[in-house]
């Protein structure tokens, strides 16, 4: 009987596996080139998130203090989210570390979520609903307070502060101008106490959804932004003071998905291996379309979608010219088709730690590019952009032709 065919097919699996390994030490030197070519911001965004995150550790605490016996909200630690938390930024300069603080009812109060029907396409608005509640059975326990629904006005004027719908709140609904116009006020009178100001300057910066300020010692500086919001249930998602369309009422406050997403990079960054460029690809995508008419979310939404399904074992230097070019390709076919879905809402398979309400969890995902099934003239110039960034990134890719 023959037996060379085991052989031969023992020869050319050996050959196969060679030709493998040679074609991966052909796509690490690429990507290595590729890697080294790139001018890469130079940023220390973890020393930025751990310094940021030790001074809203200092005030919250001294927010617990001054807040501790008042009916203004409670403000819960700090979360950090944004690119900056997530490890990637599409600028060099002026990087923004911005948190989300938690609000929580005071004592004798409470807040309902209710769902804004007159909301964008995109953006789901909501307004918090402020109700006072009974605290007759607490004041019997010594609690030293009133209750403002069963005492007289008078009495409640002369003996105790104010109840949040007096200070914070548009008729019924807390208001997000007034807020930040009060945490403001708290953010510049507890500066002097921190520690950080003996040797730092704060500088606030106007906003009228959020607080924003840079402190700054002489060599370097960290700018923040403070927004806040409410919980929904004990999910991952928000509604919160951060800025939405033009003319935003302000009793209106935006679902966020910030923390979320937030999540989702920890979880990739978990199970990374050493030398993933995942946020490399997002960096520099992020960074080629300045200027252009794609946001910085389009390609964050793109990556995450990416990042979802190709494992991330995958997004190493000898897949990085394979990677580059799944989010160019990506970017295209969802111009062409008309649609980018968001990432966060109507997902099923995200990560189980991301937690969901069950409307968000099964809702249909909004389409990103829903103005260019609108607008043909804008389908057309998102082409054309397409085409502008892509001889962009040869550029970049190619310095030398």
């Amino acid at each position: 009987m023959r037996r060379e065919e085991p052989e031969e097919e023992s020869v050319n699996a050996s050959e196969d596996e060679g030709g493998n390994e040679v074609d991966d030490r052909v796509q690490e030197n690429i990507g290595r080139m590729l890697v080294e070519c790139i001018q890469w911001p130079v940023q220390d965004l973890r020393a930025g998130c751990e310094w940021t995150t030790d001074l809203m550790d200092n005030y919250t605490v001294y927010f617990g203090h001054i807040l501790s016996n008042s009916f203004y909200p409670v403000l819960q630690r700090a979360i950090g989210v944004g690119s900056a938390f997530e490890g990637w930024s599409p600028r060099e300069q002026d990087v923004v570390y911005r948190v989300l603080i938690p609000m929580t009812p005071p004592r004798g109060h409470s807040f309902h979520l209710e769902l804004d029907s007159a909301g964008q396409r995109l953006v789901r608005n909501f307004r918090v609903l402020v109700h006072l509640e009974c605290t007759c059975t607490r004041e019997q326990q010594a609690e030293n307070m009133l209750c403002f629904l069963h005492h007289p006005e008078e009495e409640l004027r002369r003996n105790q502060d104010p109840s949040l719908l007096d200070t914070l709140c548009t008729g019924s609904y807390l208001d997000v101008q007034k807020t930040a116009r009060w945490f403001y006020q708290l953010v510049r009178a507890v500066w002097p106490a921190l520690p950080q100001s003996h040797n730092w300057h704060l500088v606030l910066l106007p906003s009228t959804r959020s607080c924003q300020f840079k402190v700054t010692n002489g060599r370097e500086s960290f700018r923040t932004e403070m927004v806040f919001g409410v919980q929904r249930g004990d999910s991952d998602i928000f509604v919160s003071s951060q800025s939405g369309y033009a003319g935003t009422p302000s009793t209106l406050w935006l679902e966020t998905y910030d923390v979320a997403e937030m999540k989702f990079f920890k979880h990739i960054a978990r199970q990374a291996p050493p030398g993933s460029l995942h946020l490399r690809c997002l960096q520099l995508f992020s960074h080629l379309q300045l200027g252009f008419g794609f946001s910085t979310y389009t390609m964050k939404t793109i990556v995450m979608q990416l990042l979802n399904i190709i494992p991330v074992s995958q997004w190493c230097r000898r897949h990085f010219l394979r990677r580059l070019m799944d989010i160019s390709e990506t970017l295209l076919l969802s111009l062409e088709v008309k649609c980018l879905n968001h990432f966060i809402v109507g997902n099923k398979s995200l990560p189980e730690e991301i937690s969901l309400p069950p409307d968000v969890q099964t809702a249909e995902p909004p389409n990103l590019f829903h103005r260019l099934v609108l607008d043909p003239i804008a389908c057309s110039q998102g082409i054309g952009e397409y085409l502008d960034l892509q001889r962009r990134l040869v550029a970049i890719l190619r310095p030398d032709d």
